[in-house]
Protein backbone atom coordinates (compact mmCIF):
# COMPACT_ATOMS: atom_id res chain seq x y z
CA UNK A 1 0.00 0.00 0.00
CA UNK A 2 1.43 3.40 -0.97
CA UNK A 3 1.65 6.31 1.45
CA UNK A 4 -1.01 8.17 -0.56
CA UNK A 5 -3.40 5.20 -0.58
CA UNK A 6 -2.91 4.72 3.15
CA UNK A 7 -3.95 8.34 3.70
CA UNK A 8 -7.04 8.25 1.47
CA UNK A 9 -9.20 6.95 4.30
CA UNK A 10 -8.17 9.96 6.38
CA UNK A 11 -9.33 12.49 3.78
CA UNK A 12 -12.82 13.27 5.18
CA UNK A 13 -11.41 13.85 8.66
CA UNK A 14 -8.58 15.98 7.27
CA UNK A 15 -11.04 18.13 5.32
CA UNK A 16 -13.19 18.58 8.44
CA UNK A 17 -10.13 19.60 10.46
CA UNK A 18 -9.04 22.02 7.73
CA UNK A 19 -12.50 23.62 7.47
CA UNK A 20 -12.59 24.11 11.25
CA UNK A 21 -9.18 25.85 11.18
CA UNK A 22 -10.27 27.98 8.24
CA UNK A 23 -13.40 29.09 10.06
CA UNK A 24 -11.41 30.07 13.15
CA UNK A 25 -8.23 31.82 11.92
CA UNK A 26 -5.78 33.39 14.36
CA UNK A 27 -3.02 35.94 13.81
CA UNK A 28 0.64 35.32 14.59
CA UNK A 29 1.47 34.43 18.22
CA UNK A 30 -2.29 34.29 18.93
CA UNK A 31 -2.80 30.73 17.67
CA UNK A 32 -3.97 29.36 21.03
CA UNK A 33 -7.09 27.67 19.68
CA UNK A 34 -5.23 26.34 16.66
CA UNK A 35 -2.39 24.85 18.69
CA UNK A 36 -4.93 23.37 21.10
CA UNK A 37 -6.73 21.69 18.20
CA UNK A 38 -3.39 20.38 16.90
CA UNK A 39 -2.45 18.94 20.29
CA UNK A 40 -5.86 17.26 20.69
CA UNK A 41 -5.64 15.74 17.22
CA UNK A 42 -2.09 14.50 17.82
CA UNK A 43 -3.16 12.90 21.09
CA UNK A 44 -6.14 11.26 19.40
CA UNK A 45 -3.79 9.88 16.73
CA UNK A 46 -1.64 8.24 19.41
CA UNK A 47 1.39 10.55 19.35
CA UNK A 48 3.09 10.02 22.70
CA UNK A 49 5.52 12.94 22.86
CA UNK A 50 4.04 16.43 22.37
CA UNK A 51 5.66 19.70 23.49
CA UNK A 52 3.76 23.01 23.61
CA UNK A 53 4.55 26.68 24.16
CA UNK A 54 7.69 26.64 22.01
CA UNK A 55 8.22 30.09 20.57
CA UNK A 56 4.93 31.19 22.13
CA UNK A 57 2.20 29.03 20.61
CA UNK A 58 4.37 26.54 18.72
CA UNK A 59 3.93 22.77 19.04
CA UNK A 60 6.54 20.06 18.45
CA UNK A 61 5.67 16.37 18.28
CA UNK A 62 8.12 13.46 18.16
CA UNK A 63 7.19 10.18 16.48
CA UNK A 64 9.67 7.36 16.78
CA UNK A 65 9.94 4.73 14.08
CA UNK A 66 10.33 0.99 14.50
CA UNK A 67 14.11 1.21 14.29
CA UNK A 68 16.44 2.70 16.86
CA UNK A 69 18.45 4.98 14.58
CA UNK A 70 19.80 8.29 15.79
CA UNK A 71 19.20 10.37 12.66
CA UNK A 72 16.10 12.58 12.76
CA UNK A 73 14.06 14.34 10.09
CA UNK A 74 12.09 17.53 10.71
CA UNK A 75 8.88 18.39 8.86
CA UNK A 76 7.31 21.79 9.44
CA UNK A 77 4.04 23.66 8.87
CA UNK A 78 2.94 27.20 9.74
CA UNK A 79 -0.32 27.97 11.58
CA UNK A 80 -1.04 31.72 11.45
CA UNK A 81 -3.58 33.68 9.39
CA UNK A 82 -3.56 37.17 7.87
CA UNK A 83 -5.35 40.43 8.80
CA UNK A 84 -7.72 40.21 5.82
CA UNK A 85 -11.52 40.33 5.69
CA UNK A 86 -12.61 37.15 3.89
CA UNK A 87 -14.70 37.45 0.71
CA UNK A 88 -14.76 33.82 -0.44
CA UNK A 89 -18.44 32.94 0.30
CA UNK A 90 -17.29 29.51 1.51
CA UNK A 91 -19.69 27.73 3.88
CA UNK A 92 -16.74 27.46 6.27
CA UNK A 93 -15.53 31.06 5.80
CA UNK A 94 -13.81 32.90 8.62
CA UNK A 95 -15.94 33.61 11.67
CA UNK A 96 -13.32 36.06 12.99
CA UNK A 97 -13.88 39.54 11.48
CA UNK A 98 -10.81 40.92 9.74
CA UNK A 99 -8.83 37.68 9.99
CA UNK A 100 -8.52 35.06 7.24
CA UNK A 101 -6.45 32.06 6.21
CA UNK A 102 -5.59 33.65 2.86
CA UNK A 103 -2.24 31.89 2.40
CA UNK A 104 -3.08 28.26 3.04
CA UNK A 105 -1.47 27.83 6.46
CA UNK A 106 -4.61 26.04 7.64
CA UNK A 107 -3.93 23.56 4.85
CA UNK A 108 -0.25 23.21 5.77
CA UNK A 109 -1.16 22.49 9.40
CA UNK A 110 -3.69 19.89 8.25
CA UNK A 111 -1.13 18.24 5.97
CA UNK A 112 1.36 17.92 8.82
CA UNK A 113 -1.35 16.45 11.04
CA UNK A 114 -2.19 13.96 8.28
CA UNK A 115 1.48 13.01 8.03
CA UNK A 116 1.54 12.50 11.81
CA UNK A 117 -1.47 10.19 11.69
CA UNK A 118 0.16 8.07 9.00
CA UNK A 119 3.59 7.94 10.62
CA UNK A 120 2.29 6.98 14.04
CA UNK A 121 0.17 4.21 12.48
CA UNK A 122 2.88 2.66 10.35
CA UNK A 123 6.18 3.70 11.99
CA UNK A 124 7.83 2.42 8.81
CA UNK A 125 11.03 4.37 9.38
CA UNK A 126 14.14 4.24 11.51
CA UNK A 127 14.67 7.02 14.04
CA UNK A 128 12.60 9.99 15.23
CA UNK A 129 10.49 12.29 13.07
CA UNK A 130 10.22 15.83 14.46
CA UNK A 131 6.94 17.53 13.54
CA UNK A 132 7.08 21.33 13.94
CA UNK A 133 3.87 23.37 14.02
CA UNK A 134 5.15 26.95 13.81
CA UNK A 135 3.38 30.17 14.76
CA UNK A 136 3.68 33.62 13.20
CA UNK A 137 5.20 33.06 9.78
CA UNK A 138 3.65 36.18 8.24
CA UNK A 139 6.44 38.64 9.03
CA UNK A 140 6.43 38.29 12.81
CA UNK A 141 9.44 36.01 13.17
CA UNK A 142 7.83 32.81 14.42
CA UNK A 143 10.66 30.60 13.15
CA UNK A 144 13.27 32.77 14.88
CA UNK A 145 11.26 32.74 18.09
CA UNK A 146 11.12 28.93 18.08
CA UNK A 147 14.86 28.72 17.35
CA UNK A 148 15.64 31.17 20.15
CA UNK A 149 13.46 29.02 22.41
CA UNK A 150 15.80 26.08 21.80
CA UNK A 151 13.97 24.30 18.96
CA UNK A 152 16.99 22.55 17.48
CA UNK A 153 18.81 22.19 20.80
CA UNK A 154 15.86 20.34 22.31
CA UNK A 155 14.80 18.54 19.11
CA UNK A 156 17.87 18.06 16.89
CA UNK A 157 17.20 17.50 13.20
CA UNK A 158 19.65 16.23 10.61
CA UNK A 159 17.42 17.48 7.77
CA UNK A 160 14.24 19.57 7.61
CA UNK A 161 11.47 19.95 5.01
CA UNK A 162 8.63 22.42 4.47
CA UNK A 163 5.69 22.68 2.08
CA UNK A 164 3.44 25.39 0.61
CA UNK A 165 0.39 25.41 -1.63
CA UNK A 166 0.48 27.20 -4.99
CA UNK A 167 -2.74 28.01 -6.92
CA UNK A 168 -0.67 29.09 -9.93
CA UNK A 169 0.55 25.51 -10.47
CA UNK A 170 -1.46 22.66 -11.98
CA UNK A 171 -3.24 20.56 -9.32
CA UNK A 172 -0.96 17.86 -7.99
CA UNK A 173 2.24 19.26 -9.50
CA UNK A 174 5.19 19.56 -7.11
CA UNK A 175 8.15 21.91 -7.58
CA UNK A 176 11.42 22.60 -5.78
CA UNK A 177 13.78 25.40 -6.81
CA UNK A 178 17.31 24.31 -6.00
CA UNK A 179 19.63 26.80 -4.28
CA UNK A 180 18.31 30.30 -3.52
CA UNK A 181 14.56 29.84 -3.93
CA UNK A 182 12.82 32.70 -2.13
CA UNK A 183 13.95 36.24 -1.46
CA UNK A 184 15.11 37.72 1.78
CA UNK A 185 12.98 40.62 2.96
CA UNK A 186 13.48 43.89 4.81
CA UNK A 187 10.68 46.00 6.24
CA UNK A 188 11.36 49.73 6.21
CA UNK A 189 9.82 52.62 8.17
CA UNK A 190 10.99 56.20 7.68
CA UNK A 191 9.77 59.01 9.93
CA UNK A 192 10.22 62.58 8.71
CA UNK A 193 9.87 65.31 11.33
CA UNK A 194 9.64 68.94 10.31
CA UNK A 195 7.78 71.95 11.67
CA UNK A 196 4.04 72.37 11.23
CA UNK A 197 2.19 75.56 10.41
CA UNK A 198 -1.07 77.02 9.13
CA UNK A 199 -1.53 75.89 5.54
CA UNK A 200 -2.11 79.51 4.51
CA UNK A 201 1.35 80.45 5.82
CA UNK A 202 3.65 77.64 4.68
CA UNK A 203 6.70 79.89 4.94
CA UNK A 204 6.63 79.15 8.66
CA UNK A 205 6.79 75.40 8.09
CA UNK A 206 9.39 72.76 7.40
CA UNK A 207 6.99 70.61 5.38
CA UNK A 208 7.40 66.96 6.33
CA UNK A 209 4.87 65.84 3.71
CA UNK A 210 6.70 67.47 0.81
CA UNK A 211 10.02 66.11 2.08
CA UNK A 212 8.60 62.58 2.46
CA UNK A 213 6.98 62.65 -0.98
CA UNK A 214 10.27 63.59 -2.60
CA UNK A 215 12.14 60.96 -0.62
CA UNK A 216 9.69 58.25 -1.76
CA UNK A 217 10.47 59.00 -5.38
CA UNK A 218 14.22 59.13 -4.77
CA UNK A 219 14.17 55.71 -3.11
CA UNK A 220 12.92 54.19 -6.35
CA UNK A 221 16.13 55.39 -8.04
CA UNK A 222 18.15 52.92 -5.94
CA UNK A 223 17.00 50.00 -8.04
CA UNK A 224 17.50 51.74 -11.37
CA UNK A 225 20.80 53.46 -10.63
CA UNK A 226 22.61 51.61 -7.83
CA UNK A 227 21.72 47.91 -7.87
CA UNK A 228 23.60 46.05 -10.65
CA UNK A 229 21.16 45.20 -13.46
CA UNK A 230 21.81 41.44 -13.27
CA UNK A 231 20.97 41.29 -9.56
CA UNK A 232 17.40 40.54 -8.53
CA UNK A 233 16.02 43.13 -6.14
CA UNK A 234 12.67 44.75 -5.39
CA UNK A 235 12.36 48.17 -3.74
CA UNK A 236 8.77 49.14 -2.98
CA UNK A 237 7.43 52.11 -1.02
CA UNK A 238 3.96 50.93 -0.06
CA UNK A 239 2.68 53.47 2.48
CA UNK A 240 2.80 57.20 3.14
CA UNK A 241 0.94 58.78 6.05
CA UNK A 242 0.76 62.47 6.97
CA UNK A 243 -1.63 65.19 7.95
CA UNK A 244 -4.90 65.51 9.87
CA UNK A 245 -6.62 68.58 8.42
CA UNK A 246 -7.10 70.62 5.24
CA UNK A 247 -5.55 73.77 6.71
CA UNK A 248 -2.53 72.36 8.56
CA UNK A 249 0.94 71.72 7.12
CA UNK A 250 1.81 68.45 8.91
CA UNK A 251 4.71 68.27 11.30
CA UNK A 252 5.44 64.60 10.64
CA UNK A 253 5.13 62.11 7.80
CA UNK A 254 5.98 58.42 7.59
CA UNK A 255 6.98 56.20 4.69
CA UNK A 256 6.93 52.41 4.79
CA UNK A 257 7.86 49.69 2.36
CA UNK A 258 9.79 46.51 1.69
CA UNK A 259 13.01 45.35 0.05
CA UNK A 260 13.35 41.87 -1.48
CA UNK A 261 16.79 40.50 -2.35
CA UNK A 262 18.84 37.37 -2.98
CA UNK A 263 22.26 38.76 -2.00
CA UNK A 264 23.22 40.19 1.38
CA UNK A 265 25.62 42.54 -0.42
CA UNK A 266 22.69 43.97 -2.38
CA UNK A 267 20.67 44.32 0.82
CA UNK A 268 23.53 46.23 2.46
CA UNK A 269 23.92 48.45 -0.64
CA UNK A 270 20.22 49.35 -0.56
CA UNK A 271 20.42 50.19 3.14
CA UNK A 272 23.47 52.43 2.62
CA UNK A 273 21.88 54.26 -0.30
CA UNK A 274 18.57 54.66 1.54
CA UNK A 275 20.38 56.15 4.53
CA UNK A 276 22.29 58.54 2.26
CA UNK A 277 19.03 59.72 0.67
CA UNK A 278 17.53 60.28 4.12
CA UNK A 279 20.52 62.40 5.12
CA UNK A 280 20.23 64.35 1.88
CA UNK A 281 16.54 65.01 2.57
CA UNK A 282 17.46 66.38 5.99
CA UNK A 283 19.89 68.83 4.39
CA UNK A 284 17.58 69.83 1.55
CA UNK A 285 14.41 70.41 3.58
CA UNK A 286 15.66 71.27 7.07
CA UNK A 287 13.88 68.28 8.61
CA UNK A 288 15.04 65.27 10.58
CA UNK A 289 14.68 61.77 9.12
CA UNK A 290 14.81 58.52 11.11
CA UNK A 291 15.33 55.29 9.14
CA UNK A 292 14.26 51.93 10.61
CA UNK A 293 15.64 49.22 8.30
CA UNK A 294 14.59 45.79 9.65
CA UNK A 295 15.80 42.58 7.99
CA UNK A 296 12.84 40.25 8.57
CA UNK A 297 13.32 37.20 6.34
CA UNK A 298 16.55 35.54 5.23
CA UNK A 299 17.03 34.20 1.71
CA UNK A 300 15.54 30.70 1.55
CA UNK A 301 18.18 28.32 0.18
CA UNK A 302 17.27 24.74 -0.75
CA UNK A 303 20.07 22.19 -0.45
CA UNK A 304 20.50 20.79 -4.00
CA UNK A 305 20.98 17.15 -2.99
CA UNK A 306 18.11 17.22 -0.49
CA UNK A 307 15.95 18.95 -3.09
CA UNK A 308 16.46 15.90 -5.30
CA UNK A 309 15.54 13.65 -2.40
CA UNK A 310 12.38 15.67 -1.76
CA UNK A 311 11.36 15.51 -5.42
CA UNK A 312 11.96 11.75 -5.45
CA UNK A 313 9.73 11.35 -2.40
CA UNK A 314 7.05 13.51 -4.03
CA UNK A 315 7.32 11.47 -7.24
CA UNK A 316 6.37 8.39 -5.21
CA UNK A 317 3.11 10.18 -4.41
CA UNK A 318 2.13 12.13 -7.55
CA UNK A 319 4.25 10.45 -10.23
CA UNK A 320 7.55 11.43 -11.82
CA UNK A 321 5.84 13.41 -14.58
CA UNK A 322 4.37 15.83 -12.02
CA UNK A 323 7.56 16.87 -10.21
CA UNK A 324 10.12 19.41 -11.41
CA UNK A 325 13.07 21.48 -10.34
CA UNK A 326 12.74 23.75 -13.39
CA UNK A 327 11.15 26.70 -11.61
CA UNK A 328 12.62 30.18 -11.06
CA UNK A 329 13.25 31.72 -7.64
CA UNK A 330 10.36 33.71 -6.14
CA UNK A 331 10.59 37.26 -4.81
CA UNK A 332 8.15 36.34 -2.06
CA UNK A 333 9.64 35.47 1.32
CA UNK A 334 9.23 32.69 3.88
CA UNK A 335 10.68 32.43 7.37
CA UNK A 336 11.35 28.70 6.97
CA UNK A 337 14.58 30.20 5.61
CA UNK A 338 15.70 30.74 9.22
CA UNK A 339 15.40 27.01 9.90
CA UNK A 340 17.26 26.14 6.68
CA UNK A 341 20.15 28.38 7.78
CA UNK A 342 20.71 25.98 10.69
CA UNK A 343 19.57 22.62 9.32
CA UNK A 344 19.92 21.58 5.65
CA UNK A 345 16.75 20.73 3.83
CA UNK A 346 14.30 21.82 1.17
CA UNK A 347 10.96 23.52 0.62
CA UNK A 348 8.47 22.46 -2.04
CA UNK A 349 5.30 23.93 -3.51
CA UNK A 350 2.24 21.91 -4.50
CA UNK A 351 -0.39 22.97 -7.03
CA UNK A 352 -4.12 22.88 -6.28
CA UNK A 353 -7.49 23.94 -7.69
CA UNK A 354 -8.56 27.55 -7.32
CA UNK A 355 -7.15 30.36 -9.47
CA UNK A 356 -7.23 33.21 -6.93
CA UNK A 357 -3.71 34.06 -5.69
CA UNK A 358 -2.72 33.87 -2.05
CA UNK A 359 -3.13 36.95 0.21
CA UNK A 360 -6.37 37.76 -1.62
CA UNK A 361 -9.73 38.07 0.23
CA UNK A 362 -11.30 35.58 -2.21
CA UNK A 363 -8.52 32.96 -1.99
CA UNK A 364 -9.72 29.34 -1.81
CA UNK A 365 -7.46 26.35 -1.20
CA UNK A 366 -8.57 23.24 -3.07
CA UNK A 367 -9.00 20.54 -0.39
CA UNK A 368 -7.78 17.80 -2.74
CA UNK A 369 -4.27 18.98 -1.86
CA UNK A 370 -4.58 17.89 1.79
CA UNK A 371 -3.91 14.12 1.52
CA UNK A 372 -1.34 14.76 -1.21
CA UNK A 373 0.65 17.18 0.94
CA UNK A 374 0.33 14.91 3.96
CA UNK A 375 1.61 11.95 1.94
CA UNK A 376 4.61 13.92 0.62
CA UNK A 377 5.61 14.98 4.14
CA UNK A 378 5.23 11.42 5.44
CA UNK A 379 7.10 9.98 2.47
CA UNK A 380 10.17 12.17 2.92
CA UNK A 381 10.46 10.81 6.46
CA UNK A 382 10.11 7.23 5.22
CA UNK A 383 12.67 7.67 2.45
CA UNK A 384 15.24 9.63 4.47
CA UNK A 385 14.97 7.32 7.50
CA UNK A 386 14.71 3.92 5.81
CA UNK A 387 14.39 0.85 7.97
CA UNK A 388 17.65 -1.02 8.31
CA UNK A 389 17.58 -4.41 6.63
Amino acid sequence: MTTQTALDADTPALIAFFEDLHAHPELGFQESRTSGKVVAALQAAGVEEIHTGIGGTGVVALIRGQGAGNRSIGIRADMDALPIEEASDLPYASQNPGVMHACGHDGHTTMLLGAAQHLVRTRDFDGPAVLIFQPAEEGLGGARRMIEDGLFDRFPCDEIYGIHNNPQMAPGDVAVCKGPAMAGAVFVDIRVTGHGSHAAMPQHARDALVAASGLGGQIQSILGRNVPPLETCVVSVTQIHAGTAYNVVPETATLSGTIRYFSNDVRDLVEARMDALCRGTEAAFGVSVALDFRPTFNVLVNDPALSDAYLAAAADIVGADQVTDQVPPMTGSEDFADMLEIVPGAYCTVGHTGAIPVHNPAFVLGPEILPTGAAILARIVETRLPQRG
